[in-house]
């Protein structure tokens, strides 16, 4: 799109995230039993194989590997809703027969892979214009979306599991570069998905480990800024930064932490927008 700025992001941190997130993800799932592999996530339709599937799929993708032909029509499932959705079920369908065994080589297998391409890319093609999940930007950006995508699909396991994120755990820069991809996304869910009156000024103040304050004002559009001025918000929304996250992916709320959702201003308006928080496709 002619005029929108580019994402430039700091490569060796993008990508240190992203591997720590591969690394955890593999440690968790190292000697779990096949009813553990089987096990519900809060995502319809996924188990704790679906998930790692999913992710096998999207790194195949990145490294131009074409989906395998699925044994149904996916896109008659109840839970896939575009053509995102239609490539990830090819994967989960293809896999869902393996071992968790052969999944677990097979997720190490394609991350080994895409760690080696992504270390030897230049900081040319890195801040390269690409077309990614959140529109044409950066492929920094788009690695910044897998760190979120990965890092949301880490805390899908650890429910299914129930291994939930200990705070020393969400203190990591994986968990704050997810959490700046949402925030990234703010003045859409206040702009485009809450529609929320022209002149109102939201305040997320998150708690816990992934503490911070995302502030969005709507003037003509809306937008991420970093003050007010010297005005304050007119509405607020106050609650721990995972369930946040948890909301913002479409989520049900992780249950070993706080699930108040502070409103505070115009609680209409920050309830319409608490209500509009999924972002994802």
């Amino acid at each position: 799109m002619a005029g929108r700025p580019v994402t430039e992001l700091n490569k060796s941190e993008v990508l240190s995230s992203l591997f720590s997130v591969w690394d955890g993800i593999d440690a968790m799932l190292v000697g779990l039993s096949e009813d553990q592999w089987l096990a519900s996530s809060p995502l319809p339709g996924w188990d704790v194989k679906a998930l790692v599937a999913h992710m096998i799929g999207t790194e195949s993708f990145l490294a131009g590997v074409s989906a395998p032909q699925p044994d149904i029509d996916v896109a008659a499932l109840d839970h896939v809703r575009n053509d995102i959705g239609v490539m990830n079920e090819c994967w989960v369908r293809h896999l869902r027969e393996h071992s968790g065994t052969d999944v677990l080589a097979r997720f190490r297998a394609i991350t080994s892979e895409r760690r080696n391409a992504l270390e030897g890319m230049s900081d040319r093609d890195w801040n390269a214009v690409t077309a990614t999940p959140v529109g044409p930007d950066s492929y920094g950006r788009f690695m910044r979306v897998r760190v979120f995508d990965c890092w949301m699909h880490e805390q899908d396991i650890r429910v299914a599991l129930n291994r939930p994120s200990s705070d020393d755990d969400l203190g990591v820069p994986a968990a704050q570069l997810a959490v700046d991809e949402i925030a990234a996304t703010m003045g859409f869910v206040v702009g485009k998905l809450a529609k929320v009156p022209d002149g109102t000024r939201v305040l997320f103040e998150l708690t816990g480990p992934l503490a911070r304050d995302i502030r969005v004002r709507v003037n003509g559009r809306a937008q991420v800024v970093d003050d007010f001025g010297d005005q304050g918000p007119t509405a607020t929304i106050r609650l721990d930064g995972l369930q946040f996250t948890r909301l913002a992916g479409g989520r049900p709320m992780c249950p070993a932490r706080p699930q108040n959702v502070e409103l505070g201003g115009d609680s209409d308006v920050a309830r319409q927008i608490v209500g509009r928080l999924n972002f994802v496709i």
